[in-house]
């Protein structure tokens, strides 16, 4: 059995980490470029400057594509290359990027997915507060109008935030994220709050200025729980544990999902966050609360549970040298079944992966090929039960494995691999690994082979 005959099978990146040309042509710098620049912030002192030099080389990245077959391709903007102060200006030379770059996967077949914001907010608008500020969602609508105007004769397809929970809490509140903020939660909250707000006027521009018919989702990560066994109580445990606080805490789904799809913040986060909310304007709830078409959703792994005999959600521990990735990860296939079912039986939205796999350890070997045989059992697994899931009902509109390419992993630099493509960053000669060939078959049959 396959998926549907309209499913949407593709691959993700983001624009800081594959573009490169980080002071070329006219870009502004984004708070990742200064980041980047503090001593020990990103392991080994590595940086985004050159990346996979997509910037220069993105024709023959899309020939690749093309030879792997696939359908679509999830790419950011880059805010600041496209308005170099976040505000005001237009830079030409971006813009015209963005347009080379959708032309070319459109003349080979391959269906544009854009994020309008995948974590490189520009430095200059960080300088006036970033997120903290209340104009912050203006600046974002202000952007992505700029954008959809340009693009939209041609592309259909937005997303809005990707992780807004990495990107508030990462960047926010641990600091090991740019901006590298450590905040109270009381401006944690806030900083997320204005970015649901961005969220909304986004949605709310591209529709007014669409130039066809446009399809919107938002990609927050998809964080859920998966039960120990079949019964009913731990069923009941894995979804309460997904959308339920047992505490403040920033990784909670429903706080950043149940604004943007049913229009308020959970009842019970409203009680965890009470002394840290900031001032909810009258009307800010109706701005989030837009139409989306899909909601992304970000999984790699899952935690266990089960229902204790208290009746409350008990973690149930990892076996002693579990099932894990190169990252740490453990390997959790079910959570592509059990996550999709929670968050489409809560929201009622049709479902699109759009990021999903692993970090490996890859190497070009003797015979000049690269072989990750984890990779392709790890996408074999998740898939087979994101295929289960679209069997128990689950409106499941697409999938985008992370990612097309090596590319530079944020703090770690360029330590973890997890491209269907290796990049040799000295060379930066590009290698088609089994697991993208392997991805090709799964494509041609449409997940039927899985």
């Amino acid at each position: 059995m396959s998926f549907k005959k309209d499913f949407v099978w593709g691959a993700a990146t983001a624009a800081y980490q594959i573009e490169g040309a980080a002071f070329e042509e006219g870009k502004g710098l984004s708070v990742w470029d200064t980041c980047c620049q503090r001593t020990g912030f990103v392991k080994d002192g590595d940086n985004g400057n050159i990346a996979c030099d997509h910037y220069h080389r993105y024709k023959e990245d899309v020939q690749l594509m093309n030879k792997m077959g696939l359908k679509a391709y999830r790419m950011s903007i880059s805010w600041s290359r496209v308005i170099p102060s976040g505000i005001g200006k237009i830079n030409e030379k971006g813009l015209e990027f963005y347009d080379r770059l959708v032309d070319e996967l459109l003349e080979n077949g391959i269906t544009p997915y854009i994020t309008l914001f995948h974590w490189d907010f520009p430095h200059e608008l960080y300088k006036k507060g970033g997120w903290l500020n209340s104009d912050s969602s203006d600046w974002f609508a202000e952007y992505t109008k700029v954008v959809v105007e340009r693009l939209s004769d041609r592309v259909k397809h937005w997303i809005t935030l990707n992780e807004i929970q990495c990107f508030i809490e990462l960047g926010h509140g641990a600091g090991t994220h740019a901006p590298g903020l450590k905040l109270d939660m009381s401006d944690v909250l806030l900083a997320g709050h204005n970015a649901l707000l961005a969220h909304g006027k986004a949605v709310q521009t591209i529709r007014k200025y669409s130039k066809g018919d446009c399809e919107i989702g938002y990609a927050p990560v998809g964080g859920a729980s998966f039960p120990d066994t079949q019964s009913k109580e731990d069923i009941e445990a894995a979804r309460r544990a997904t959308f339920d606080f047992d505490s403040p805490n920033i990784w909670n789904s429903s706080w950043w999902m149940d604004p943007v799809c049913l229009g308020s913040y959970p009842e019970e986060g409203l009680k965890a966050f009470e002394k840290w909310l900031p001032k909810i304007g009258a009307d800010d709830m109706k701005t989030i609360f837009q139409p989306i078409d899909f909601l992304g959703l970000n999984i790699y792994q899952g935690s266990r549970v089960r229902m204790g005999q208290d009746g409350n959600v008990e973690m149930v521990n990892k076996n002693v040298g579990y099932d894990q990735t190169n990252l740490k990860w453990p390997v959790t296939p079910e959570i592509l079944y059990w996550g999709p079912k929670f968050f489409y039986e809560r929201y009622q939205k049709p479902i699109v992966i759009t990021e999903n796999g692993l970090s490996n350890t890859d190497w070009v070997s003797l015979d000049g090929k690269v072989h990750d045989p984890q990779r392709i059992d790890f996408l074999n697994r998740y898939l087979r039960e994101y295929k289960r899931a679209t069997q128990d009902g689950v409106d499941a509109k697409g999938y985008f494995q992370w990612s097309l390419m090596d590319n530079f992993e944020w703090a770690e630099g360029y330590n973890e691999r997890f491209g269907l493509i290796h990049v040799d960053y000295q060379t930066q000669k590009r290698t088609i690994k089994d697991s993208g060939f392997w991805y090709k078959n799964v494509i041609e049959s449409n997940g039927e082979n899985l």
